[in-house]
């Protein structure tokens, strides 16, 4: 099902703290910072050339974030900045004086941080993420997940050195709670959902993500017309749409946003015009984007930016994963997704096989469609 944007919002400029943010200069001190890091590199963006004339489309690309960091997904970025970040914080306050990144491994520094720990809910990525962070500090860290998470996604976390905690119930469960704990334990909550009045974080793990977009800069010869974003609460798809949206690199843009149809809560809010939180349906396939409450954050951005809102069921997310793992043999490339991280090429799918979403999107035989590749293969239970 794809809906035009309908928000009173749409179209209207990103507020100040947000342009900020996410503005190029701001972004690429994120970059400069990670850089330091010897495992960072861009991720691939691969052209998909017979797709897009099978499509009738100038060009489809796909950026592929599945070796990030060696975690496997996008949210390496996210969650581990945010624990850099609240780490210098906490030094500074601590020492009394400005501490550079390239100081965490000082170990005057080390000391001043030592009592910082850090928590957070997951479905699997964003726990990894502030694990692997909290773990390269030398900080305690806390990851609270559903019942829903299979084991081998806790014990990949688990190998960072972090205490899992499993909750049961859904990923809205695992987010309550760890919020309650961390607040009753002095902890810090790293996390990567908006709450009205708790957003200062949730910022600083989107402008993590955001860094995917200055890679972007370097990679895509034409500015792309058309992007289709997964969404899960919606941090990723709003990180990528505002840094976009503010960049001089890329002009108008058309920003798709994909959910599940049994975790649709972005296009519940958009159908209703305020920040909707749905029920907890059958569990989906597409098993991390299965969030029921939306980042606030995230949806006052895509409120303003998106184009659409749609959703894909879970056969349409098993066919996008064989498509892109076909065409990834096609063009000697590998790109083995998860149906989470192959969600939005099932939304630009559905839509190029529909001539009426087409139209209502403007895609013809001049459109550049870009798409992301999330993840890489969910570990087996």
């Amino acid at each position: 099902m794809l809906t035009p944007n309908r928000c009173r919002q749409r179209g209207q400029p990103l507020d100040s703290e947000d342009a900020v943010a996410f503005s190029a200069q701001s972004i690429a001190a994120v970059v400069k910072t990670m850089r330091l890091h010897p495992a960072y590199h861009p991720t691939p963006l691969h052209p998909l050339p017979s797709l897009a004339r099978e499509l009738g489309v100038s060009s489809v690309n796909v950026k592929d974030e599945a070796g990030r960091f060696g975690l496997g997904s996008f949210k390496a970025l996210g969650g581990a900045w945010a624990v850099v970040q609240l780490a210098l914080a906490e030094a500074e306050h601590r020492l009394g004086r400005k501490v550079s990144p390239h100081e965490l491994f000082d170990p005057e520094v080390r000391a001043s941080i030592r009592s910082l720990h850090v928590g957070c809910a997951t479905d699997g990525n964003h726990g990894k993420s502030v694990a692997a962070g909290a773990n390269l500090l030398g900080l305690d860290a806390t990851i609270f997940v559903h019942q829903g998470v299979t084991r081998s996604r806790s014990a990949a976390i688990a190998r960072y050195g972090a205490h899992v905690v499993t909750v049961p119930g859904t990923y809205d469960d695992a987010v309550a709670t760890a919020d309650r704990e961390c607040r009753a334990n002095g902890w810090t909550v790293v996390s990567d959902t908006a709450q009205p009045g708790h957003e200062t974080v949730p910022r600083l793990v989107m402008k993590g993500y955001a860094v995917i977009v200055d890679e972007l800069r370097q990679q895509l010869i034409h500015e792309p017309t058309h992007v289709f974003l997964q969404a899960g609460v919606g941090g990723f798809a709003a990180a990528i749409a505002a840094a976009m949206t503010v960049s001089d690199a890329f002009g108008e843009t058309r920003f798709i946003i994909v959910e599940p149809t049994l975790a649709a809560s972005l296009h519940a809010s958009n159908n209703r015009d305020r920040l909707t939180i749905v029920e907890a349906a059958d569990p989906t396939v597409m098993s991390m984007l299965e969030c029921y409450t939306p980042s606030s954050l995230a949806w006052e951005i895509l409120s303003r930016l998106a184009s659409a809102f749609m959703t894909v069921d879970e056969a349409e997310a098993l066919s996008a994963v064989t498509m892109l793992g076909l065409q990834g043999r096609r063009h000697g490339i590998e790109i083995g997704s998860s149906p989470s991280g192959a969600a939005g090429m099932a939304g630009m799918l559905r839509v190029m096989l529909e001539p009426l979403a087409r139209e209502d999107l403007q895609i013809g035989t001049d459109s550049r469609l870009l798409v992301f590749n999330t993840e890489g293969p969910a570990p087996s239970a």
